[in-house]
């Protein structure tokens, strides 16, 4: 009986993970190679011709690059975001991020400096200002059918009031500057690459104690849309 109720729960806890991963990647992804396919032959040789601008990466004459953002609280840890165990909470935000691409390194990868302004909403009502680096890798073997490239980025985060779902997940525990760390997976169109859809984990923690002894913090999942310029 103790094994049939433990075989139980693994189904639903993988059955959760797959609709999650789904949800969050898998959705996102199909609908990017749906607009990247080409109606006709002409289509297709102009979205495999090269191109002077790649989306994922710095160009002369793009390359900064403006993004609207949104995002859904939740209660779970990073860790459990990153393996897809998340549950939402009645909180979320939108705002504006500006980032700047600087350089790139060992030819797959991307230097960039970002700025974010993000309003909250439900739960707590304050705004967040984020400033951050990031390094991109953006050499995928499907990129002439879904320009895809993954991000992390480091930096500090500052909320104008200490946010509630901080306070109430934590024992109380937040303060206004914690750090800052976020990833990102984008997918653009080839034959539109200065347009793609973003998915991020956004996180704020206090790194263990780092900052004003606070060992929480708070999690979203967001989706945003870029264009680069």
């Amino acid at each position: 009986m103790v094994e049939s109720k433990g075989a139980v729960q693994h189904y639903f806890l993988c059955k959760d993970f797959v609709e999650k991963f789904a949800r969050f990647f898998i959705f996102p992804a199909i609908f990017l190679i749906c607009l990247c396919l080409p109606l006709n032959r002409a289509d297709a040789a102009e979205a495999t011709a090269p191109s002077e601008f790649s989306g994922k990466g710095p160009a002369e004459d793009r390359p900064w690059s403006a993004m609207l953002y949104t995002g859904l609280g939740t209660t779970s840890r990073l860790h459990e975001v990153l393996t897809f165990n998340v549950e939402p909470e009645d909180s979320h935000f939108i705002g504006g991020v500006l980032n700047r691409q600087m350089s790139r390194f060992w030819q797959h990868f991307y230097f960039e400096l970002e700025g974010q302004a993000l309003k909250h909403f439900g739960e707590q009502n304050n705004w967040e200002f984020n400033g951050l680096f990031l390094i991109r890798f953006v050499t995928f073997p499907w990129d002439r059918i879904v320009d895809t490239s993954f991000a992390v980025g480091e930096g500090l985060s500052y909320a104008t009031e200490k946010p509630r779902i901080e306070r109430d997940n934590h024992s109380g525990q937040s303060t206004n500057l914690l750090n800052y760390l976020m990833f990102e997976l984008g997918f653009a169109p080839p034959s539109h690459p200065e347009w793609a859809l973003v998915t991020r984990i956004h996180h704020r923690s206090g790194i263990f104690g780092l900052f004003d002894g606070v060992n929480g913090g708070s999690n979203f999942l967001g989706i945003g849309l870029r264009y680069y310029f």
